[in-house]
C-alpha cells in the first residue's frame, strides 16, 4: 500500500483538524448499572452478566487539546472583493499577529486523542467473584507544539526564533483482557485484569531544539535535531536526491514518501489493571485504580533522521483550506502544505534500529462517592484522573450528580476541570431485562464547521450495547 508521505506530515503538523486518555467514559464513573464501569476500576462488578454486540458494544471517540481548528483555520479577510478564497490560515499576511496569535497558549499546545472499539466483551458471575473478557482496538496521537513554532510561521518580524521542541506520536494495538474481582470483606473489594497487546504500529517523531536564523529575505538557517521512530510490519521510507544548493555542488538523499507492503503483527505486549473499591459506610465508598500498567516490544525501528544540524528553509507560506473559484482541490492545496513541512523536517532514511520497547500510557484514578441519605436514588461523586504519557501527560477532576428514577433506567451530569479546557458531561444508561444501552459525553461537541470538523480540540462521544441476563 503506498501512502502520501506530504499528506501524512501535512497531518502531524495540522492534527487540529482531526477527530480522534484511556477509552473511557469518566461521566459514568459513578453510574452503577454501567457495564463498562470496570473498564475504569477493574474491581467494579456489574449486577448480571453480558455480552456486547459483536464491534458496537463500546465506541468512545476522545479528543482533547488547548488549541484547535479556529486557531489555525480563519476566515479570509479579503473575501469576496480581493480573493475567492472563503477560508485561510492564520499565516496569511492580511490576518495581524495579534489576531492570529491569540487563541494559542505561549507555552506549549497540545492535542490528544484516542479511539476505542470493545470488538467483543462478556461478564459473568463466577469462582468467588465477577470476571470480564474482552477483545478491543485501541489508537490514541499526541501533538505537542511550542508557541515559537507559529511564531515563526506566522514570521511577525523577528530575525531570530528559539523554537524548542515538536513532539507527535501516534500508536494502535488490539487488547485482549481478562478481569477478575472479588468481595474481600464487608468493606473492601478487589480487582485486577491481565492484558496482552498486539502492536499494529506506533510512530514517534521528536525535534529537539530547534532554531531558525534569517539568512536573507526569503530564507532561513534551520538548527536543532530531529528524529522519527516507526515500527509497522512493511514499513519503509522512500528517497528522493536533492542538490545542495542551486549549483549542482553535489547531492544528498532526503525522505520523500513511504511505503506499507504488507501487513502483520508489529509488536507484542502486556499490561494490567489494578483497583480497590472501599465502602466506609452506607453514604460514603472511596476507590482507586490504576490502568493499563504496560508495555509493547515492537520487531523494528525504522528510523530517519535530519540530514544535518544546520540547513537551509523557504519558511512556510499561507494556502487555501477549501475549493475557491480556481478550481484548486483540496489534495493539492495539502501537497503544498506538505512540501513545506518536509522541507522542515529534513529527513532521511537511517535504516532499521531493530526492536525497541514503549510504554502504552498509564492512567491513576481516585474517587469519592456519597449517596444522598435521604433520597437513594441520588449519588454524588468526585473523580480525579491522570494520563501519564510523557509530552502528552494530562490530569483531570471531574464532579458527578448521579440519579436513578427507574429500576432500568439510571444516568447523571458531571463537571469537569482538565489540563486543557472544563467541561460539561452526561450519560443515560437504559437496562431493562435483557438489554443495556449507553450513551455520554465527557464534553459536549459545541460549533462545527462546515466539514463537520470541532472548532475547538475538545470533543467526545461513547455509546454501546450489550444482552444481559
Amino acid at each position: 500500500m503506498r501512502l502520501s508521505y506530504k499528506h501524512i506530515m501535512a497531518v502531524a503538523m495540522t492534527a487540529v483538524s482531526g477527530a480522534a486518555m484511556a477509552q473511557t467514559l469518566n461521566s459514568a464513573y459513578f453510574t452503577g448499572d454501567y457495564q463498562f464501569r470496570h473498564s475504569m476500576n477493574p474491581a467494579f462488578a456489574n449486577e448480571r452478566n453480558y455480552v456486547s454486540i459483536p464491534a458496537l458494544g463500546n465506541i468512545n471517540v476522545k479528543m482533547q487539546g488547548n488549541f484547535g481548528y479556529e486557531d489555525i483555520v480563519m476566515p479570509n479577510p479579503m473575501y469576496p472583493a480581493e480573493s475567492a478564497k472563503r477560508m485561510t490560515t492564520f499565516m496569511n499576511p492580511y490576518i495581524s499577529a495579534g489576531q492570529a496569535l491569540d487563541g494559542l497558549s505561549t507555552g506549549n499546545n497540545r492535542i490528544v486523542g484516542d479511539v476505542g472499539v470493545t470488538l467483543l466483551s462478556g461478564g459473568f458471575k463466577a469462582w468467588g467473584g465477577y470476571n470480564t473478557v474482552e477483545i478491543s482496538s485501541k489508537t490514541s496521537f499526541g501533538v505537542s507544539l511550542p508557541y515559537e513554532l507559529f511564531e515563526f510561521a506566522k514570521n511577525i518580524g523577528n530575525n531570530n526564533y528559539d523554537i524548542g521542541d515538536i513532539d507527535v506520536n501516534a500508536q494502535s494495538y488490539v487488547e485482549l483482557a481478562f478481569g477478575h474481582s472479588r468481595q474481600i470483606n464487608d468493606k473492601l473489594r478487589l480487582g485486577a485484569k491481565l492484558k496482552l497487546l498486539f502492536g499494529v504500529a506506533r510512530a514517534d517523531v521528536q525535534m529537539k531544539n530547534m532554531k531558525a536564523e534569517l539568512a536573507s529575505e526569503d530564507k532561513w538557517i534551520v538548527s536543532g535535531s530531529a528524529k522519527a521512530d516507526v515500527s509497522m510490519k512493511g514499513f519503509t521510507y522512500l528517497q528522493e536526491k536533492k542538490d545542495y544548493d542551486e549549483e549542482g555542488r553535489g547531492q544528498f538523499d532526503r525522505i520523500n514518501d513511504i511505503d506499507i507492503d504488507g501487513a502483520g503483527l508489529g509488536g507484542f505486549g502486556m499490561a494490567v489493571d489494578l483497583g480497590g473499591v472501599y465502602k466506609i459506610n452506607d453514604d460514603w465508598t472511596v476507590s482507586a485504580s490504576l490502568l493499563d500498567l504496560g508495555f509493547i516490544s515492537w520487531s523494528n525501528d525504522m528510523q530517519a533522521v535530519n540530514i544535518s544540524d544546520r540547513f537551509e528553509f523557504g519558511g512556510f507560506h499561507d494556502v487555501a483550506v477549501t475549493r475557491d473559484r480556481g478550481g484548486e482541490k483540496l489534495s493539492d492545496k495539502s501537497d503544498r502544505y506538505g512540501d513545506q513541512l518536509k522541507e522542515f523536517a529534513n529527513l532521511r532514511d537511517n535504516g532499521d534500529q531493530g526492536s525497541r520497547t514503549t510504554g502504552i500510557g498509564m492512567t491513576i484514578n481516585l474517587a469519592g462517592e456519597y449517596t444522598l441519605p435521604v433520597y437513594r436514588q441520588i449519588k454524588f461523586g468526585a473523580l480525579s484522573s491522570t494520563r501519564i504519557r510523557g509530552a502528552y501527560t494530562w490530569t483531570e477532576g471531574r464532579l458527578s450528580a448521579n440519579y436513578t428514577p427507574l429500576k432500568w433506567l439510571d444516568g447523571g451530569v458531571s463537571f469537569a476541570v482538565n489540563s486543557f479546557s472544563t467541561s460539561m458531561g452526561w450519560v443515560i444508561n437504559i437496562h431493562p431485562k435483557g438489554y443495556n444501552f449507553f450513551i455520554g459525553m465527557d464534553h459536549l461537541l459545541g460549533k462545527m464547521s462546515k466539514e463537520g470538523i470541532p472548532l475547538s480540540s475538545n470533543a467526545n462521544v461513547a455509546l454501546g450495547m450489550s444482552v444481559s441476563w
